[in-house]
């Protein structure tokens, strides 16, 4: 259980971690008497930092007799501190005119989104793609492209396109196709991929379906189509901006960053973590539990369509990004973004 904090420790905790964060330099109380609201003297004030760095809240680096803020800072500080700005009309246009054309396919639509949020938060923006296994059937096509090649074209609810070459054993007239695709579409429209491919392999497991050969190959065909579908994926735009922070001017930490980007699977999981929480969610520093992070936060909120949440997106910088400014960014791009799926899907 966390100590509480007097009122004069909220005052000065909460003062240097504003000013360090619009700064980046570690704080003395000099500077904080001098440009903050504190009617203290600056002994004064240095009594109570020397209370906050012996509680965990502070921590002074070896070049500087200033005092910078530690993770249970930044945690004491959004949980108990923070007060979230509302998001201005002129933001909410900035945010809006990237998405004036109409009729964006989902996957553009997503990658403008990971876009917008690192250009209006001036951090790196992520999203994940809704994961197809879990997403609801609309319609799939059999396309024959040659004697032994059927391109299949998967389409989701909620606008996901995917395209899919298949080698079959045997040969289908394009008669088939039509017949295997219509039959298809009809079975399982409104299941999601996983319990579409449920079924498919239900049948398959009975005699009885056997005794039409044309419906036997049209669940192996589909079988086939929904066994390996790409399941997860994160757009990431705006790498750079990190490279502006003065936190990473570190060379070997920028790399150890960079590789974390690389691994799909180690964003999908930050991402996953909120998609069962409403609201916005922040992750900081050891809290991602991936040491390639340490000194990084993650601001993410859940995007929905008509059945429910899709993904997650975001904005992840340095622990010491402007929370209250970001925070109502990531959640109107959401909420956007949900408007937008919900308008696509009607």
């Amino acid at each position: 259980m966390v100590e509480p904090l007097s009122d004069r420790r909220r005052q000065i905790l909460e003062a240097i971690i504003e000013e360090y964060i619009a700064t980046a330099q570690p704080i003395g109380s000099r500077t904080l008497t001098r440009f903050s609201a504190i009617s203290l003297s600056p002994a004064s004030v240095r009594n109570v930092m020397a209370e906050l760095e012996e509680q965990g809240y502070l921590h002074s680096p070896h070049t500087s007799a200033g005092r910078v803020p530690t993770e249970k800072a930044y945690r004491y500080y959004i949980d108990s501190l923070l007060r979230v700005n509302c998001l201005d009309r002129a933001r909410q246009d900035q945010i809006e005119q990237h998405y004036h054309r109409r009729g964006l396919q989902m996957g553009e639509l997503l990658r403008e989104a990971s876009r917008t949020l690192s250009t209006v938060a001036h951090y790196t923006g992520l999203v994940m793609v809704p994961r197809l296994q879990s997403t609801v059937f609309r319609r799939i096509e059999f396309v024959k492209l040659s004697s032994r090649q059927v391109l299949t074209v998967f389409i989701t609810q909620s606008g996901m396109i995917q395209n899919r070459l298949i080698e079959t054993s045997e040969e289908f007239t394009a008669a088939e196709l039509e017949q295997i695709t219509n039959y298809l579409n009809q079975t399982m429209s409104g299941l999601s991929i996983r319990e579409a491919r449920a079924l498919i392999l239900a049948e398959m497991a009975q005699e009885k379906a056997l005794y039409d050969r044309l419906l036997q190959r049209s669940f192996q065909l589909s079988e086939e189509a929904l066994a390996e579908i790409a399941d997860g994926e994160v757009i990431i735009e705006g790498t750079s901006h990190l490279l502006d922070q003065p936190e990473f001017n570190d060379l070997e930490r920028m790399k150890r960053i960079f590789r974390a980007f690389e691994q799909k699977s180690l964003l999908l999981n930050l991402l996953d973590r909120g998609l069962k929480a409403k609201g916005v969610q922040v992750i900081i520093g050891s809290e991602t539990e991936y040491p390639e992070l340490a000194g990084c936060s993650l601001i993410t909120a859940n995007y929905s369509g008509r059945r429910g949440t899709l993904g997650a997106l975001g904005v992840i910088g340095p622990s010491r990004m402007p929370y209250s400014t970001l925070i109502p960014i990531v959640d109107y791009t959401a909420g956007m973004i949900s408007r937008m799926l919900d308008e696509e899907t009607e």
